[in-house]
């Protein structure tokens, strides 16, 4: 079996993660492609997007939201996705079960003797106004009828796992600083998400297998699954077995792949690109060696922003006053300096529409 080194896979996450090259992509099909950007901050995913789309404007993605063919919602991970309407609507109930895992293993002492299907059920009651409401607003509601459980672990419950929200607009949109209001799916999107999949065959999760692997492969199950959170994908990674190819890491895992997903040359040059507090191409990966340093990797989880320079995490950034400042973590040569800073610079114009382009690169790291 061929073995795949850091530094092709490093590669191959840069070309699927659209980093190689900037994309020439309308953005819905690029949000698509990538199932999706973590967007916990609310205007992380404009840069995630502008160092990747060719031309972005950051108007369009705010188009989508208002449009409703770009949501906010919970998913993976039991974090804030910003993804398509197609994905939400059926991808949503299959991470039902992981939703509410996650939400009781914060909160399980607050919800001994709570009945969640019941609390679910006056919960979508409450909800079907299609009035939207902030998550002390649905607490105050519902806390009456279980006086026991605090007003945060009663909201969370409740939107971020039992009901299917959308969190609105303008929270999400360019410029735009908002609080969390939330309406239900069918409230917003027209319908409920697809119910699950009946019978034994898991399609929902072999369709997240399929469409990971496009996004982030060649990758192990670990990693598929540090990228969801969900259990059970065994049953789907097998059946999708016979359509997909195999290799082996320097550590010896097994790598699942698409056939003709790319996979460039190691030696293929890669750009500096900016990458913004909790980007999928480090977070989606158990195993983040082929793009970040062990020493560096709770940078991502931190919700540092980071930069690639010769495809791996090499300096972090921050955006004050018009100006991008930059920090490296290891030593640079003059030419990475040079691309750094011009990236640097076409950032801070983006970030300040135009009126500034100010940069300032620290000393290197020894």
């Amino acid at each position: 079996m061929t073995v795949l080194d850091a530094r092709a896979l490093n590669r191959a996450t840069l070309a699927r993660q659209l980093l190689l090259g900037h994309a020439g992509l309308p953005v819905l099909d690029a949000v698509t492609h990538l199932c999706g950007l973590q967007a916990q901050e609310p205007q992380e995913p404009f840069v995630g997007l502008w160092s990747r789309v060719r031309g972005f404007d950051p108007a369009a993605l705010s188009d989508l939201l208002l449009g409703r063919q770009v949501v906010r919602v919970h998913l993976m991970r039991r974090t804030v996705h910003l993804v398509s309407a197609a994905d939400a609507l059926a991808w949503r109930a299959r991470h039902d079960d992981m939703l509410r895992g996650r939400v009781l293993g914060t909160y399980r002492a607050e919800f001994a003797g709570v009945d969640l299907d019941e609390l679910a059920a006056v919960g979508r009651a409450l909800l079907a106004d299609g009035e939207p409401r902030t998550m002390a607003e649905v607490a105050r509601a519902l806390a009456g009828r279980w006086p026991g459980v605090g007003p945060r672990p009663l909201g969370e419950m409740l939107l971020a796992a039992l009901v299917p929200v959308v969190q609105l607009p303008p929270r999400g949109l360019w410029r735009t600083r908002a609080g969390v209001r939330t309406v239900t799916f069918s409230s917003w999107l027209g319908r409920d998400p697809d119910p699950p999949a009946a019978g034994d065959r898991d399609r929902v999760g072999e369709e997240l297998v399929r469409r990971y692997l496009a996004a982030f492969g060649p990758a192990a199950t670990a990693d598929l699954r540090a990228w969801c959170g969900l259990t059970g994908l065994p049953a789907a990674v097998s059946a999708v077995r016979p359509e997909l190819v195999s290799f082996r890491d320097e550590r010896g895992r097994e790598l699942l792949d698409l056939p003709g997903a790319p996979r460039p040359d190691p030696g293929t040059p890669a750009p500096v690109r900016f990458l913004p507090a909790f980007d999928n191409a480090i977070l989606g990966y158990h195993d983040r060696s082929r793009i970040i340093d062990a020493a560096h990797r709770g940078l991502s989880v931190a919700g540092a922003r980071v930069v690639l320079v010769d495809g791996r995490v090499s300096a972090t950034w921050t955006a004050e006053a018009g100006a991008v400042r930059v920090t490296p973590l290891r030593r640079w040569s003059r030419a990475e300096r040079a691309a750094v800073a011009e990236e640097a610079g076409a950032l801070a114009s983006f970030l300040s529409d135009g009126e500034s382009d100010r940069v300032r690169v620290e000393a290197s790291a020894r």
